[in-house]
C-alpha cells in the first residue's frame, strides 16, 4: 500500500514566523497611511467616516455584497448589507455640504479572492465639490507619487512589468486603447448611448470568444481585460478616460459627446490602483441606470438589490462634484514591493469559503 506524507497545512497569518516576514509590508503600510492624512489634510480635506451596513450596498450588475440582518427595539428584523463602497453615504455628505471629504473605508465584496482581490480591503475615496473630474485625476497622480516617496521608491514593478513613476503620464481614451491594442472602432458600437450588441460581436470576432448570450458589455469586458488592461500602465502610469456611456453607472456624460462619460481608471504595472467620476447629479437617470443594472442582475445572478431612495433623493441636491475611489491595499503592494495584496493588509480572514 503506498503512503503519502501528510502535507502540513500553512500556518495561520498571526504565526510568528508568518507575521515576521510581511512585517515589512505592514510598516509600509501605517508610513503610506499616515503620509497621506497628512496630505489630505494640507489640500483643506476632512477625513470621515460612514456607515458599513446599508440598505443597498450598490447597485452594479456585477458587484456582490455580504448580507445579515439588523434587529430593532421591537425585535423586528431587516436585511442590510455590508457596503461595497462609502460612495453612497459620501455623497449624501456632499447634499448635505461638505465640499472636500476623504475616508479610508473598510469595504466588502462576496466573489472575489487572488493575488489582488480580498472579500474585505480598504478603499480610499475622495470627493471634491465644485470641481471637474480633472482635478482628482490630478489628486489621484499625487497620492501614488507621495505613496512611492514615503516607501523610498520611483518605480513599481509587478510581475514583470515595471512602471517609472518619474515618466510622464500616458493619457487614453478607452476608444483609443481599443483601436490601438485590439483594432476595434468602439465609439462605432454605440449611437448615443445604445450599445449596438452585434456590431461589437463582429469587430471583436477573432479577438476574444464571443458567445451567443454575451451582451455589448460582456464583451467590452472581455476586450478590455484580453487585450487592453495588461499593456497598461507600461514603463508609466496610464489614465483610462472617457469611458462608454453603458459602462459608467455613477459618472456624468461629457456635454460634447454623449455616448462616453467622465469616468476615468489609473493604471500601473498593468494593475487597475483607481475608479474615478465626474458626478452624475441626474435622480432620474440615475434611477433608471440602477434599475437597468438590477435587471441585469436578476437575469444573470438571480438576484438584485433595493435601491436606497434617500441616496437618490441626495443625488438630486448634490453640487457639481468629482470623486475617486482609490485601492489602497493595492497601492501599498506595488509601493513596497509585495507580490500579493494579502501580504500588505494586518490580518487576514479565517475559514475561507472556497
Amino acid at each position: 500500500m503506498l503512503m503519502v506524507a501528510a502535507v502540513p497545512p500553512e500556518s495561520p497569518w498571526w504565526a510568528p514566523d508568518r507575521h515576521a516576514d510581511r512585517r515589512p509590508f505592514l510598516a509600509a503600510r501605517a508610513a503610506i497611511a499616515a503620509g497621506l492624512r497628512r496630505w489630505f489634510a494640507a489640500q483643506g480635506f476632512i477625513e470621515v467616516e460612514t456607515g458599513i451596513l446599508q440598505v443597498s450596498p450598490g447597485n452594479e450588475t456585477h458587484l456582490h455584497a455580504p448580507a445579515t440582518e439588523v434587529a430593532g427595539p421591537s425585535g423586528v428584523r431587516s436585511r442590510r448589507y455590508l457596503r461595497t463602497s462609502p460612495e453612497f453615504a459620501c455623497k449624501k455628505l456632499l447634499a448635505a455640504g461638505e465640499e472636500r471629504i476623504v475616508e479610508f473605508a473598510r469595504v466588502f465584496r462576496d466573489r472575489e479572492r487572488g493575488d489582488l482581490h480580498l472579500p474585505e480591503f480598504t478603499m480610499l475615496e475622495w470627493y471634491r465639490a465644485g470641481a471637474p473630474y480633472e482635478a482628482v485625476i490630478d489628486d489621484c497622480l499625487n497620492v501614488i507619487a507621495d505613496a512611492a516617496r514615503i516607501a523610498g521608491t520611483t518605480s513599481f514593478s509587478f510581475r514583470g512589468r515595471t512602471t517609472d513613476l518619474l515618466a510622464a503620464v500616458e493619457r487614453l481614451t478607452v476608444a483609443e486603447a481599443f483601436q490601438k491594442f485590439a483594432g476595434i472602432d468602439l465609439l462605432a458600437t454605440l449611437k448615443a448611448d445604445q450599445p449596438n450588441r452585434d456590431a461589437l460581436a463582429s469587430a471583436a470576432t477573432g479577438r476574444v470568444r464571443v458567445s451567443t448570450d454575451d451582451t455589448w458589455s460582456d464583451i467590452f469586458s472581455k476586450v478590455l481585460i484580453e487585450h487592453v488592461e495588461a499593456n497598461l500602465g507600461q514603463g508609466r502610469l496610464t489614465v483610462l478616460h472617457d469611458y462608454p456611456a453603458p459602462e459608467s453607472a455613477l459618472a456624468r456624460r461629457k456635454p460634447d459627446d454623449p455616448r462616453v462619460c467622465e469616468r476615468f481608471e489609473i493604471y500601473a504595472c498593468g494593475v487597475e490602483l483607481a475608479n474615478g467620476f465626474g458626478e452624475l447629479t441626474d435622480a432620474q437617470e440615475q434611477r433608471a441606470r440602477f434599475v437597468q443594472a438590477m435587471d441585469e442582475k436578476e437575469r444573470r445572478y438571480g438576484e438584485r438589490y433595493p435601491l436606497d431612495e434617500d441616496f437618490l433623493n441626495a443625488v438630486a441636491q448634490m453640487p457639481q462634484s468629482s470623486g475617486v475611489a482609490l485601492g489602497f491595499d493595492r497601492l501599498v503592494m506595488l509601493a513596497s514591493g509585495a507580490e500579493r495584496i494579502d501580504q500588505v493588509v494586518w490580518t487576514l480572514p479565517t475559514g475561507e469559503v472556497q
